[in-house]
């Protein structure tokens, strides 16, 4: 498996993170992150094809909203909530707040 991009704390982006939590299936994926243990990738019941989950990780990792870690064959995804928290405080507590007053 060839190396996986996770770019630094420093390098996260706020526009990246916004564009990757704006897909309503990559908000699903971080609110089933939410709780800040590890996952694996197969465990996140998300109504999508897994060639197109693997395109939603991707957006993820790159803008640095989670980590994934491969192991043999499986991946295990983590939120990076203490990064995401020391480049925007309170973002991510602002997203799920608006997420939840949305779902009826």
């Amino acid at each position: 498996m060839a190396a996986l991009h996770h770019p630094a704390r420093e390098q996260i982006r706020l526009v990246d993170v916004m564009h990757a939590l704006g897909h309503p299936i990559r908000l699903g994926i971080v609110r089933a992150l939410a709780s800040g243990e590890e996952t694996s990738c197969g465990a996140i019941d998300v109504p999508a094809p897994k060639s197109t989950l693997t395109t939603h990780w991707r957006v993820l990792r790159e803008s640095g909203v989670i980590r994934q870690r491969p192991e043999g064959r499986r991946l295990y995804l983590t939120l990076r909530r203490d990064d995401l928290d020391a480049r925007f405080p309170g973002l991510l507590d602002l997203v799920f707040a608006e997420d939840a007053e949305l779902v009826p």
